[in-house]
């Protein structure tokens, strides 16, 4: 459900699943919201849970868990943005609970299969179909009062899955052009946002992309990009949207010799020469952090990082080399302008993964 003032209509959205007892979820930040949904819903309201963070930890979902058993539980609604409805995804793949979500950032997690949790300092990705939410509800004017920063890296976040499906191992005709559509619905409402926060058509623009990019990163699988980030998320406790935001113009920069296409449709987006660079200019002008040391990375931290994105074998359009890794986590740290390393050697023409027939693994 899409629209404007649609979050009054959650109740009969919950009615509808059949549900008596729902859990709300929120992060501490959103218990406000989540208060005045409670007072929506009822006596259908089972309780609120609003400790739900980023990278959904093991050890958090456990309490969730334990929580939605005391007062009974039939079903969860997730209110907020990644942290919440990963916590109700990570809880319906422990409990078989149907879920609904109300986002209010452009995370995109409400339309994906994708699972990922942190345990150990480590963080690892599963698509599960039992855990895609039956219900989601847009309401354009939740975002309106978004905080800027919060709506800036959160929108990049977006984008990041859309340019990943551009050259996805499993992209076909269809997700290719939602990509597309995507960023250039992101890229023209960003910067108007970053004007004037509280332009409802921009919103709406932006809330559209963001839809159209969960989907894409619930349809097709993702490469480097979502490696580096999940890394620097689950071990280093980097903060999730602002990762995005920095390492997303340094992996297109490494990917794109091996992705003409893809570099094509997001020049065409951002109106430029350059994807990786205009990717950077354009997070500049938004005033997004560029450089991972700004998000509490020590520089000692950039080869443990670079051992554990290339441990696992895992697919991207350009092989993944060590070397370059450890430079392009280098720059990124420093906020530097991406940069394309040379060889030949590393160079892997797109169109050698059919569109019709790649298969493979999938990693979110």
């Amino acid at each position: 459900m899409f629209g404007s003032g649609t979050r009054s209509r959650v109740p009969e959205e919950v009615d509808a699943l059949g549900s008596r007892r729902v859990l709300v979820l929120c992060t501490p930040a959103q218990v406000e919201l989540a208060a005045q949904t409670s007072d929506q819903l009822g006596a259908a309201a089972a309780g609120t849970f609003g400790e739900a963070v980023p990278h959904t930890p093991v050890e958090v979902t456990e309490k969730a868990v334990a929580y939605a058993g005391s007062v009974g539980a039939d079903s969860v609604l997730a209110i907020g943005g990644g942290s919440a409805i990963c916590l109700g995804k990570a809880i319906a793949a422990r409990t078989g609970l149907p879920q609904l979500a109300l986002p209010t950032t452009y995370a995109g997690a409400e339309m994906t299969p994708i699972l990922g949790e942190t345990e150990g300092r480590r963080k690892t990705t599963r698509r599960l179909p039992q855990v895609l939410l039956k219900t989601v509800v847009y309401d354009v004017d939740l975002t309106l009062t978004l905080p800027l920063t919060v709506s800036m890296v959160s929108g990049v976040n977006a984008m990041a899955h859309a340019v990943e499906a551009l050259y996805a191992q499993d992209r076909d005709p269809v997700s290719f052009l939602m990509a597309g559509e995507a960023l250039d619905a992101l890229a023209r409402s960003l910067p108007v946002i970053a004007q004037c926060p509280d332009d409802s058509e921009a919103r709406s623009d932006a809330l559209y992309g963001a839809w159209l990019a969960g989907t894409c990163l619930g349809t097709v699988g993702m490469a480097l990009h979502h490696k580096v980030c999940h890394v620097l998320g689950g071990t280093f406790g980097l903060p999730h949207a602002e990762t995005h935001a920095v390492v997303l113009p340094h992996v297109v920069a490494y990917n794109g010799p091996a992705a003409p296409e893809a570099m094509a449709r997001i020049v065409q987006a951002l109106a430029g020469d350059d994807a990786a660079g205009g990717l950077f200019d354009f997070t500049g002008r938004l005033g997004v952090p560029r450089a991972l040391r700004d998000l509490g990375l020590a520089e000692s931290g950039i080869e443990q990082a670079t051992e554990l994105i290339v441990r696992d074998g895992y697919w991207n359009p350009r092989p993944v080399d060590r070397t370059a890794v450890r430079t392009l986590l280098t720059r990124a740290w420093a906020g530097e302008p991406p940069w394309t390393p040379s060889g030949s050697e590393h160079r892997q023409p797109h169109s050698a993964i059919p569109h019709s027939i790649a298969t493979g693994a999938r990693h979110a």
